[in-house]
Order: C-alpha cells, then structure tokens, then sequence
C-alpha cells in the first residue's frame, strides 16, 4: 500500500510539472524536456556502464545542452539535422573515451526522445502542437494507468515473464482500451471529430508504449540491475516513468514527419 501511494504521489507531481509547462509552451516545455532527456541519459549510462568515464557522461550533458540551445533558436524543419550532427560528434568523441555502442545507444534513446517532444510541440499558427503533446500524455498515461489495474483485477498469463515477470496480457489490453477512451476525450474536447484516427493512433501509441516498458525492462535485466536509481519513490528509477512516452514521443513523431513533415509533424493528425 505505501508503495502505490508513493507511486500516485510521484506520478502526480510529475504530471503537474510536465502539463503546466506543457499549457505554457516555449522556452519552459523545452527546459522540462531537456531535464528529462538528461536524467534519462544518467540513468541509463549507470545501467549500462557503471564504471564508465565519466567524460562520457559529460559529454552526453554536454550535447543535450546544446539541444536544447538549438531547439529556441533552429528552424523547427531542421532540428532533425542538428540532432543527427550531434549524434555523430558525440558517437566520435565518446569512442575516443571507451565510450562503446551502449553509450551511443542511450545518447540516441535521450536525444531523439527531447527533438521527437520539442518538434511536435512546436507550432506558430494553431493548437495542434498542445493537443499533440497532450494525446500523447493522455494515451500513455491512460495504458499505465489500465495496464496496472487490470492486471491487478484480472492476472492471468504473463507476455513475457523473463523480461518483465508481473506484466499479464489482460493488464496489456487493458492499458489499450484506456487509451483509446483517452484518446475520444481528448480529441472531443479539442473540437476533433477524426475519432477514427484517435482510436487507431491509441491503440498504435499504446503498444509502442508497452514496448518501451519491455525494453527499458530488458535494458535492466541485461546489465543485472533493478533499479536504474531512486530519484522517485515506488518506481524502479525515472526510466521506469518514461520509458513508455519516450517510445511512443519518437512514435508519434515519426509518424507526423511522414503525414506532415518535418516542419510541423502535428499538424498531420491533430
């Protein structure tokens, strides 16, 4: 019981953080994303090299900060070449330091998480950046939400028990038929009337979410760590918060950049 306390706790100061800066926009929503793309970097670089150079650590802060620079002031249709360039000096640099494909790896899972937000959060003549940025917090917190009672209430057989041991198929689909009612409320309350879209994009979002979950899960597992840290109370470490929206961020992102491009990926669906 303290633990799900302690969980809701965390989880609803964490939720009032991120849809305040997320209502304010701009340069805030940016600094909120650049601390969650670098606490994410931190984790993961202790799971995977927790005797690592420390300048590799730094230098991954380093290039997030730069990101983060380059998102106020670069052309939103080009933040995509600045993270690729970022991605590449700091894949040079870091091999010079025994960095290894690991720490590439998590620089490319933090970084595009902090572009994938930025852009879709980015636009100058509508509100389909809000209500983008807002879907998506609707539907992945929705699947955790589902996903952790229904598989309380109903168990059963587990999806996959070596990776994740308590997560039960019942909880899966339960995680998706609350986002999908996530998905209707938000596009209903937006004045969007493509409910056909928002089931489909909620059900695509979710899954990729859960998938996040099984990955920051097998991250752990493969490295023999349970907790990536423990920043916040009743979670195994922050990953263990967002691994589920970072998946479905760059998801949904990538699927704007096909439909509406790079310029405003948004507006393709909302």
């Amino acid at each position: 019981m303290n633990d799900l306390r302690a969980r809701i706790a965390s989880a609803v100061i964490l939720a009032a953080l991120v849809l305040g800066s997320t209502l304010v926009g701009g340069w805030l929503f940016a600094v909120i994303c650049t601390l969650i793309a670098m606490i994410v970097w931190a984790e993961w670089f202790d799971v995977v090299s927790p005797n690592g150079d420390d300048r590799v650590r730094l230098l991954g802060f380093f290039f997030l900060g730069l990101l983060f620079i380059a998102g106020l002031i670069v052309p939103n249709e080009a933040m995509h070449y600045v993270w690729a360039l970022a991605t590449i000096v700091f894949t040079v640099a870091s091999a010079s330091m025994a960095g290894g494909k690991w720490s590439v790896a998590g620089f490319v899972y933090s970084g595009l998480a902090l572009v994938a937000l930025n852009m879709l959060r980015h636009s100058e003549t509508d509100a389909s950046g809000l209500v983008a940025i807002l879907f998506l917090f609707a539907v992945v917190w929705a699947t955790d939400i589902g996903a952790y009672f229904a598989g309380r209430h109903f168990g059963g057989p587990k999806i996959a028990p070596v990776i994740s041991p308590k997560k039960t198929w019942s909880g899966g689909f339960g995680g998706v038929g609350s986002a999908i009612i996530a998905a209707l409320l938000v596009f209903f309350c937006a004045g969007r009337d493509a409910y056909g879209l928002a089931v489909v994009l909620a059900i695509v979002l979710s899954v990729i979410s859960q998938a996040g979950d099984f990955f920051e899960s097998w991250i752990k597992r493969r490295n023999g760590v349970k907790d990536s840290s423990h920043i916040i109370p009743g979670h195994g470490g922050f990953m263990d918060r967002v691994d589920g929206l970072v998946f479905a961020a760059i998801a949904l992102w990538a699927l704007g950049v096909l439909d509406g491009g790079f310029g405003r990926p948004s507006s393709a669906f909302f």
